[in-house]
């Protein structure tokens, strides 16, 4: 699939990469804002599963949380707590709490994702500009950006949910990049994301699509996490990267490889 990709864009004179942050260039498996999200309605006497918090991934997080909010089996919980489903109110309560203890979670740490540092590097090298979009808010992102520039990754640009009009699955996030990069047009650029939403906010925009399966949120796993999977159980940890795989190429994904390590040579 990545040399069928490889394929398509030979001729194509990319002049920019958009990559996503969580699960895409850092927090390996995107954990970092799961277990805040299993907080908030912990908190709330509603008990909810990491796979369930994972669902709308990509998503602006006060809309993140609305949607698992309307989960039935989340629903259902609600009621029996509180003899109602969730109003607007109970969402913007939860995000009002989600912000504080989601900079909490992420000053204590947010990974770069091996290999990440150095393929940038490398694209940087063949003069691809590099953008970032991303699901967090700005203020989010203030804790983020500065640890992973500390660590050699510093995107010439950053696009946050709140500074659009409406973040993931609309365009906007990406042609606000795309503009602030001065790349253009939509098909010489290439955006990078591992959920399914990212995956059509680049489809939406006309941009290349690649998604990221290993490394990401569908996969769901650490690095360490991942690695001993692959050791101990090569069968399940086959069928979980191929199911991963497969939910990114549902949704649009052009090509999808295991981590942005892999990109330069497909790019090549």
């Amino acid at each position: 699939m990545t040399a069928e990709f490889s394929q398509r864009v030979r001729g194509v004179e990319l002049k920019a990469v958009l990559f996503d942050w969580a699960g895409t260039t850092v927090d390996y498996g995107s954990l970092a804002p799961m277990r805040v999200f299993v907080e908030i309605f912990r908190r709330r006497g509603v008990e909810i599963s990491i796979d369930e918090a994972r669902g709308p991934m990509g998503r602006a997080k006060l809309e993140h949380i609305a949607e698992v909010a309307k989960v039935p089996r989340i629903t259902a919980a609600w009621r029996a707590k509180y003899g109602r489903e969730p109003t607007e109110a109970d969402v913007l309560g939860m995000y009002e709490e989600f912000l504080p203890l989601q900079r909490e979670v992420l000053a204590a740490g947010c990974e770069m994702i091996p290999g990440v540092v150095e393929a940038i590097s490398e694209l940087r090298r063949r003069g691809l500009k590099i953008g970032s979009t991303t699901g967090y808010t700005r203020a989010l992102m203030e804790v983020v950006a500065p640890l992973a520039a500390a660590k050699g990754y510093e995107p010439d640009c950053l696009v946050c949910s709140d500074d659009v009009a409406a973040g993931r699955p609309q365009p906007w996030m990406n042609f606000r990049a795309a503009e602030m990069l001065g790349a253009y047009p939509p098909s010489a650029i290439v955006a990078v994301d591992d959920t399914p939403v990212g995956i059509v906010a680049a489809r939406n925009a006309g941009m290349w699509a690649m998604g990221v399966s290993r490394s990401g949120n569908e996969f769901g796993l650490t690095c360490a996490e991942a690695d001993e999977l692959e050791r101990r159980d090569p069968q399940e940890y086959r069928r979980r990267l191929e199911r991963a795989t497969k939910t990114l190429r549902d949704a649009g994904a052009q090509a999808v490889i295991e981590s942005v390590a892999e990109l330069p040579a497909v790019l090549r």
